[in-house]
């Protein structure tokens, strides 16, 4: 039975979902409202242990919830370059922008370009862009 074919019953504590549980939530979204969950969900959520478990379903195109897992890589990528990556390891970020590039679609290159071009540029930084979802919901390419 696949994530997507299971019925998904909410988060055993929603401040440190498990990936299987983020995974599970991210194929039925309606089951658990993102407005019932905690302030600022995202950003708890946009750290390196499910980093790799949003980066996949912001690669798949059928997942309800990709917008969502995009936001948060938006979210990743941002707080780790601003911190020079004391936040977060840069070969990791490095590795998700070259796949993203190399085997994503149109919105997955897009994020791959504006981390290349906020690495290059940081004062590209802008919080509602990046941290509010901005570049998400108005998908551009950063110059």
């Amino acid at each position: 039975m696949s994530v997507q074919q299971s019925s998904f019953h909410g988060f055993a504590n929603p401040v440190d979902p498990s990936a299987a549980e983020l995974r599970a939530w991210a194929y039925q979204p309606d089951s658990v409202p993102l407005e019932s969950m905690p302030a600022d969900w995202d950003l708890l959520v946009s750290g390196d242990r499910l980093v790799g478990t949003l980066f996949e379903l912001a690669m798949d195109r059928t997942c309800p919830a990709r917008r969502f897992a995009l936001h948060c890589l938006y979210i990743y990528a941002a707080d780790g370059i601003r911190t020079k990556f004391r936040a977060h390891p840069k070969r990791r970020l490095r590795k998700m922008v070259e796949t993203a590039e190399d085997e994503g679609d149109d919105l997955m290159a897009v994020w791959a370009h504006n981390v290349r071009a906020l690495l290059a540029r940081p004062e590209l930084f802008d919080y509602h862009d990046w941290c509010e979802g901005g570049l998400v919901r108005q998908s551009r390419r950063l110059g």
